[in-house]
């Protein structure tokens, strides 16, 4: 049932609009019962049929009685329905207005009717200035904000009800939800402005435009769930003073907070109170009815925080293909005070009380909800509430710092930044070029020992065959760059073979196990000059200086090209053609294609060392990036995907859990996976295609005996 209109662009002129508008409330007042209309369930909710007359009240007082020789329809309506303006005199404090018993229900939409009625005259003679004109527009805005606010107000009544009852058979809705899309969208910051322009109606609060800055930072694509909240709630978020501000945890513990309002624990689990009755709570819809106090302690709790309104509101503008339900299903809180913006002028005239004078101890909601009206959402609007207020339609999408990465040569913050994205990528994924620190280069070295592990000891006996052939073409005064060096043994082999090269240049991402290597390398060989790159090895932009002029050879080993994927792969051997440079060759390993058996049984041994290895990544996340996994808690598994050619490590979890990592949370499911490795297999054609096509070709292809390895000699 959708009973909302709007300020649309199909409206032919102001009355079309004034009409549109102005038929909603009666009608979302349909269903009620005239006792319904009148009760007042708390003091910061307004009766029904208070705001069926306090909206036709504001006609009258803010434009109406402008006209000379005005006569209000009853001159007692200022008494009873004004809201708050100070200027228009006395009224009916706001915790008593259900006690106006008087005028009733169908008085109050006879009055509408008559108030209807003298504005589309008004309208129609074309009378008023630019202000009035204004005075319209904040009329038909004001009038839909009191369309929420009724239903807001509706649905607490019949909440109080022991009965649950329905206010309508189902929830009324401007526009279908959003499908979730997952993760996090990433913004730059910098100098961004943010605020109203100019262009269409937008309300005094929401100027003047102006300039903020915004250090990098990022925010959820979706809104947060009501399986989350759940999760948050199983953790005990309403029992953890840490996690709430002081004032948060005091009204916590004073009003007994254990769920946002309206959920009740049933028997078979939660549910939680609607406009169409009492219902099950969906873990997959956003959540509802929630503080600013319990939006803020769940932002902690997920290791997050709430944006500021000035981020949301850039990242509404800049990119609203990158939020989901942005203005389609709850109000979300920000981490923003509401105050003024820098040179606000509030509206002149009695409507100056419009907002102005609500700038202090409330915070700011941005987007819009699901009963908000066509035309009346847009970027820039600033809705606001105070702290404790749980009964607006409000929920949260989280935030986060963007960490900067550290300048100093370690490679611990880059892997925590990419952990995390990994993490929270759908499927979890971590690139397998962080398998390699200390302990998980010497885990790696022992596997290459094992009986069942066979790329190394094929990879070393062909090289022993091509290189000394190979190293003819290398000419005096070479250079050997290796890409992923490792423990760098199969160098040797290469450097045996070819004597008077000037250089070795080994890179690896893993500093300590580089530094050893390249120790062990000088000392075997004390006239060449040995050049360490700590990095990783797809970014690198230009080698040492003063490493000789001889031809550049790449040296990429141990088939690890295939633990990239196709596109990766490309722009691998692209980049290190253009960091070679002219005239540069390339030794490539790759391992082919062979019986699923052979290739899983290199994957997962029988004396668990490669599982080892995997889980080893889990234990350097702790070391490293201060995360909390419990390692024996992950099974190590290897399959071979027979469509995609390659072999796939994953770390699947034995049970239900949740970790955290840098202080942000990140849910496991039983049987979910961490995919940290796809090792492709290949043939003589897709490794011809492969160097094609990055720019170099096949000068020479060798493949060993069974269990097969290649090795591809390339050239620019």
């Amino acid at each position: 049932m959708n009973t909302q209109a709007g300020i649309t662009s199909g409206a032919s002129d102001a009355t079309t609009a004034f009409r549109q508008v102005r038929a909603v409330l009666p009608a979302l007042a349909s269903g009620f019962s005239a006792e319904d209309l009148t009760a007042q369930s708390m003091q910061d909710c307004s009766p029904g049929k208070w705001h069926l007359a306090h909206t036709s009240w504001f006609w009258e007082a803010m434009i109406l009685s402008a006209e000379p020789g005005y006569e209000p329809v009853d001159p007692a309506w200022g008494l009873l329905f004004n809201s708050y303006y100070e200027a228009l005199g006395e009224r009916v404090a706001r915790p008593e207005r259900g006690l106006i018993t008087r005028p009733g229900v169908e008085a109050v939409l006879a009055h509408r009717r008559e108030v209807d009625r003298r504005m589309v005259a008004w309208l129609g003679e074309g009378r008023g200035d630019a202000r009035a004109r204004y005075l319209v527009q904040l009329g038909l805005h004001h009038e839909q904000q009191h369309q929420e606010l009724f239903l807001m107000d509706m649905l607490h009544l019949m909440s109080r009800s022991p009965l649950d009852p329905a206010a309508f058979s189902d929830e009324p809705r401007v526009a279908p939800a959003q499908p979730a899309r997952g993760g996090w969208s990433g913004f730059d910051g910098g100098l961004v402005e943010i605020g109203h322009a100019g262009g269409g109606f937008a309300f005094d609060n929401e100027g003047p435009a102006h300039r903020v800055w915004l250090e990098p930072f990022e925010i959820a694509a979706d809104l947060a769930t009501n399986a989350a909240w759940i999760e948050f709630i199983d953790e005990g978020g309403y029992a953890r003073p840490e996690l709430w501000t002081s004032d948060g945890w005091a009204l916590v513990k004073a009003e007994g907070w254990t769920a946002p309002l309206y959920w009740r624990r049933e028997a078979t689990g939660w549910s939680t109170m609607t406009l169409a009755g009492r219902r099950p709570v969906n873990p997959a819809t956003p959540v509802r009815h929630i503080s600013w106090y319990e939006a803020d302690a769940f932002a902690r709790w997920a290791g997050a925080r709430l944006p500021t309104e000035a981020e949301w509101e850039h990242a509404a503008r800049a990119r609203p293909d990158a939020l989901a339900n942005t203005f389609s299903e709850v109000w979300q809180w920000t981490a923003s005070p509401y105050t003024p913006y820098p040179g606000f002028q509030p509206t002149e005239g009695t409507a100056a009380e419009y907002n102005g004078k609500f700038m202090a101890n409330q915070m700011v909601l941005r987007g819009a909800s699901f009963v908000t009206p066509d035309g009346h959402a847009r970027a820039s609007y600033r809705n606001f509430f105070y702290p404790h207020q749980r009964w607006a339609f409000a929920g949260l999408r989280l935030a986060r710092d963007v960490r900067r990465e550290s300048s100093g040569g370690k490679e611990g913050s880059g892997f925590r930044e990419a952990l995390l994205a990994g993490l929270e990528a759908s499927p979890k994924r971590v690139s397998p070029k962080w398998f390699y620190d200390a302990d998980g280069s010497r885990l790696f070295e022992a596997i290459t020992d094992l009986p069942e592990y066979y790329p190394t000891r094929q990879e070393a006996a062909l090289l022993r065959v091509v290189a000394p052939g190979w190293s003819q073409r290398f000419g005096a005064g070479a250079v050997l760059v290796e890409f992923g060096s490792g423990a760098s043994e199969k160098t040797r082999i290469v450097l045996d073979a070819a004597p008077d090269l000037a250089a070795y240049v080994p890179i690896d991402i893993s500093a300590d196990a580089l530094e050893a290597a390249a120790d062990r390398i000088a000392q075997a060989y004390p006239h060449l000059q040995v050049r360490p790159m700590v990095g990783d090895f797809l970014h690198l932009d230009r080698l040492p200086d003063g490493i000789g002029e001889g031809r550049h050879v790449g040296f990429f080993p141990g088939s690890t090209i295939g633990n990239l994927d196709p596109d990766e792969a490309i722009a691998f051997l692209r980049a290190a053609r253009s960091l070679l440079g002219e005239g540069a060759l390339f030794i490539l390993g790759v391992d082919l294609v062979k019986d699923p058996e052979t290739l899983i049984a290199a994957y997962d041994d029988a004396a668990g060392v490669t599982a080892a290895f995997n889980r080893n990544l889990l234990a350097r996340a702790n070391r490293e990036a201060g995360a909390d996994f419990d390692v024996e808690a992950f099974r190590h598994r290897a399959l071979w995907n027979g469509p995609e050619s390659r072999m796939e490590m994953h770390l699947e979890a034995r049970r239900d859990m949740a970790v955290h990592v840098a202080g942000r949370r990140i849910a496991f499911a039983a049987g979910e996976t961490i995919h940290t490795e796809s090792s492709r297999k290949f043939t003589a054609a897709s490794v011809a295609e492969l160097a094609g096509s990055a720019g170099w070709r096949v000068a020479d292809f060798r493949e060993g005996p069974p269990p097969a390895v290649a090795l591809a000699l390339l050239e620019t």
